[in-house]
């Protein structure tokens, strides 16, 4: 009963942090007509967030790694309802802003300290599958997050869109107190400052450092495509609205039905094989979108999602794999690049999405998706026992 109420609770920390984190996309083309501001104006909704858990994430691995992790996950998804139902009220773009970045805040607990109680509390030959689990969570999450917002956005205005996703954040904060058990592994630190010492230490691990970078080029491009995307379908000749942009993300659920297949996957092609092989089926997907038929858009992004989603879960995993101490802060780190990755991505594309449009921002996430492979080709090295990556059924 322990462990079959863990993984639930792992599902709904994944399913809640991303329900908030990305929702707004779907709705990008709509307040930027509401507000009277462009597309890399508004696109700073999306990119506060994404800087608010870059420069929250060292921090509350430290912190994490002295309090425990239970505790950590519970109280900040309780506190995430509230910059989440302020955003209905908001009263201009820099309210929204100023609140996107509050939940960045609140967000950053949720993923980092995730991840590191599923290294302590799980035997290491389940890591790489309950993370996939955790990464299913937060596809359905995604989604659902952009899908809502865009229907109510469309129907009921994007202030009670807002509503709507906090009540929902309220009821998951209730399951996780209710299924999550408090930590039997967990180790505590010997203070704030033996803790960030412990954190530098894992600068010292090239396989860990490339990781960070490889996270950042993961989230760099999928905000470049699953941000601008929604500018390029809302003009002419696609005209899509909020309610159509939401439901475009559920290419996000293809990617829900492959993650949970990681752990089978690296224990069948190892960790370098397979997130090489997902760069590179990922810039394939990027290559369809180019095509002038909305069904192509669709098929080439939903073979990005999966792609992407496969190679943030074995990325994920690895680091949780490979840090054998002070877990929290390495993820932390981890979730550092990813983010910083994404923000950049948010800013960069702006750029690329002026001179060349669409074709500009799948140009940019090529070179990064390039660099990624190279970091994994160059730095990952497989364990010496696969098999520890094999998942139990």
């Amino acid at each position: 009963m322990f462990s079959d109420k863990r993984r639930p609770a792992v599902f709904v920390i994944g399913f809640c942090a991303f329900l908030q984190l990305w929702a707004i996309q779907a709705l990008l083309p709509t307040l930027a007509r509401d507000f009277a501001v462009g597309e890399a104006q508004i696109s700073l909704t999306v990119s506060a967030t994404t800087l608010a858990v870059t420069l929250m994430a060292p921090f509350i691995g430290v912190v994490a790694d002295v309090l425990g992790r239970r505790r950590i996950i519970a109280v900040s998804i309780f506190l995430l309802v509230v910059p989440t139902a302020l955003i209905a009220a908001a009263q201009s773009l820099d309210d929204i802003i100023v609140l996107r970045f509050v939940q960045g805040l609140l967000l950053q607990p949720v993923f980092a300290v995730a991840v590191a109680y599923i290294g302590d509390e799980f035997p290491r030959e389940e890591i790489a599958g309950v993370t996939a689990i955790y990464t299913t969570g937060s596809v359905v999450g995604g989604f659902l997050g952009r899908f809502l917002a865009g229907w109510v956005g469309d129907y009921q205005g994007w202030r009670v869109a807002f509503l709507v996703l906090a009540a929902i954040n309220l009821v998951c904060a209730v399951l996780v107190i209710w299924l999550l058990p408090r930590e039997r592994n967990f180790v505590r630190a010997e203070g704030l400052i033996h803790s960030m010492a412990m954190m530098a230490r894992h600068f010292r691990d090239p396989r860990l450092v490339a990781t960070f970078a490889v996270g950042a080029c993961v989230l760099f491009c999928f905000t470049t495509a699953f941000t601008y995307i929604n500018f390029y379908l809302a003009a002419a000749p696609f005209d899509f609205t909020a309610s159509g942009l939401g439901s475009l993300f559920v290419v996000y659920l293809f990617g829900g039905f492959v993650t949970p297949l990681t752990g089978r996957l690296v224990a069948r092609f190892g960790r370098r094989g397979l997130v090489a092989g997902a760069l590179a089926l990922w810039a394939l997907g990027l290559a369809v979108t180019l095509a002038p038929n909305f069904p192509m858009i669709f098929i080439g992004l939903a073979i990005g999602a999966c792609s992407g989603f496969i190679a943030q879960a074995t990325s994920t995993g690895y680091v949780a794999y490979t840090a054998t101490s002070a877990r929290s802060s390495a993820v932390g780190l981890y979730v550092t690049g990813y983010y910083l990755g994404g923000s950049i991505g948010a800013v960069v594309a702006g750029f690329a999405w002026r001179a060349a449009g669409w074709f500009g921002c799948v140009a940019l996430a090529w070179l990064v998706l390039a660099l990624a492979a190279a970091l994994v080709l160059a730095f990952w090295r497989e364990p010496k026992a696969p098999m520890l990556d094999r998942v139990s059924a």
